[in-house]
């Protein structure tokens, strides 16, 4: 990293810049590394899920998922692979979290997204939708028989219980066909599984 240039490229921008030896940086950034540049920004505000749904298609939809770095791979994948937002509910990982960042290779501020205390009632609100929720039940659809709609919302739950009764109520459920012996994929691979499947139009 040319440091040298930061008073420069920071100019412009009207903010201002300090400079701090390495124990400095490793008291402010909290981290084991003291990293070179340590920028701090104002979080952008966040659309309401009615607002985010107001513009999109293809949602994903997350349920204590509480890993960052799953929550950081689960928007890649969706970036990647073309769906138009996330929802979140307030017991997962926050998508601007350190490690979300860096796992999501900054793909979060290209892929809106939208956090609520209410998932179960924001969603019933969502009549537009199909709505699938992804689960190991053998019960369930398989993922690659379903053909999607024009609007698609498909829900991610946690890897140790799934989703909750109260999502599963209002979704059809679906599954990968997985191998014998193997129940389930973790939640960002299944994501991508599900954003490819139910992402066609």
């Amino acid at each position: 990293v040319d440091v040298e240039r930061v008073p420069a490229v920071a100019a412009p921008l009207d903010c201002a810049v300090y400079a701090g030896g390495v124990s400095v940086r490793s008291v402010v950034a909290q981290l084991g590394v003291p990293l070179s540049i340590i920028a701090l920004f104002q979080r952008p505000p966040r659309p309401t899920v009615a607002e985010l749904a107001a513009t999109s298609n293809r949602l994903v939809i997350v349920e204590a998922v509480d890993n960052p770095t799953n929550v950081g791979s689960i928007i890649r994948n969706a970036a990647a692979l073309g769906w138009d937002g996330l929802i979140l509910d307030h017991t997962s990982a926050d998508p601007l979290a350190r490690r979300s960042l860096r796992v999501g290779m900054g793909t979060v501020f290209a892929l809106p997204h939208a956090r609520t205390t209410d998932l179960a009632g924001e969603l019933r609100a969502l009549v537009d939708f199909e709505l699938y929720a992804m689960t190991p039940d053998p019960d369930a659809s398989p993922i690659d028989t379903i053909i999607p709609g024009d609007r698609v919302g498909i829900m991610i739950g946690s890897e140790r219980s799934g989703l909750s009764h109260d999502l599963l109520e209002l979704a059809t459920p679906v599954r990968i066909p997985m191998a014998a012996g193997v129940d389930s994929l973790n939640a960002a691979a299944a994501t991508a599984v599900a954003c490819y499947a139910l992402g066609r139009r």
